[in-house]
């Protein structure tokens, strides 16, 4: 699991890090609003933790901002303030739960666990990578918060695509698993459809998703794996 921890406090920033990484966790950590909300809408994570109090944009903005862009991770609260108002307005900017400082880190653990819970229940009718969410039962996608048309070809390969994150897909197996049909090295017919996806879901947005694996295939990306993917298509 990828969480990212928005905190400013370097001790418990630090020490949410090493809690989480003992149960095994992948923890992020950003230390102002600006760099967290940044953070946030560039790459997949699974869970956020945000405190309220930060400099720069305080939680309540990034919440919010997080939300309108098309973000909807799980999202955990942090605040020194236990105020009703104060929950209500974390809750109402786009969190999904909220725990008042200081807490046990057991809590911490539970609260998140049960994120995770409701997680893997929206993964059965939606997939998310960065800011495009592919919603399976309504088949709306959306990048960044907005509405984003396709075909129902398309659709077939956008969800292909996030099915195999950061796996490289040839054509052929492109062929074989959307098209179900054996591969025509004559036509170029799945190139077009790349082409055709990349101009609705990357074109007016960052960071692009969509890459070309020269003379194999192409890869769907997730940000954090990107540099990765440069050095290995330099080499």
């Amino acid at each position: 699991m990828r969480v990212l921890v928005i905190e400013d406090e370097e001790k418990m920033a630090d020490m949410l890090k090493r809690g989480l990484e003992e149960e095994g966790m992948e923890v992020t950590l950003a230390y102002d609003g600006d760099q967290g909300l940044a953070a946030g809408k560039s790459a997949g994570y699974d869970l956020i933790i945000l405190d309220i109090g930060l400099p720069g944009r305080d939680g309540l903005e990034v919440a919010a901002e997080l939300r309108a862009s098309g973000v909807n991770t799980p999202l955990l609260m942090l605040t020194a303030h236990d105020a009703t108002d104060m929950k209500v307005r974390g809750l109402d900017s786009g969190a999904d739960d909220y725990l008042t400082k200081p807490f046990a880190f057991a809590e911490l653990l539970a609260r998140l666990r049960a994120l995770q819970r409701r997680l893997k229940t929206d993964d059965t009718t939606r997939l998310q990578i960065s800011d495009l969410i592919l919603n399976l039962i309504t088949r709306r996608v959306t990048r960044a918060g907005i509405e984003v048309q396709l075909t129902n070809k398309e659709f077939a390969l956008l969800e292909y695509f996030m099915r195999h994150p950061d796996e490289i897909l040839s054509r052929e197996t492109l062929s074989e698993k959307v098209w179900d049909e054996t591969f025509d090295t004559l036509t170029n017919v799945i190139d077009v459809y790349i082409n055709y996806l990349r101009n609705k879901i990357d074109r007016n947005f960052e960071p692009k998703l969509i890459h070309t694996v020269r003379g194999v295939g192409y890869t769907f990306k997730t940000p954090s794996n990107e540099s990765r993917l440069m050095t290995e298509t330099r080499a």
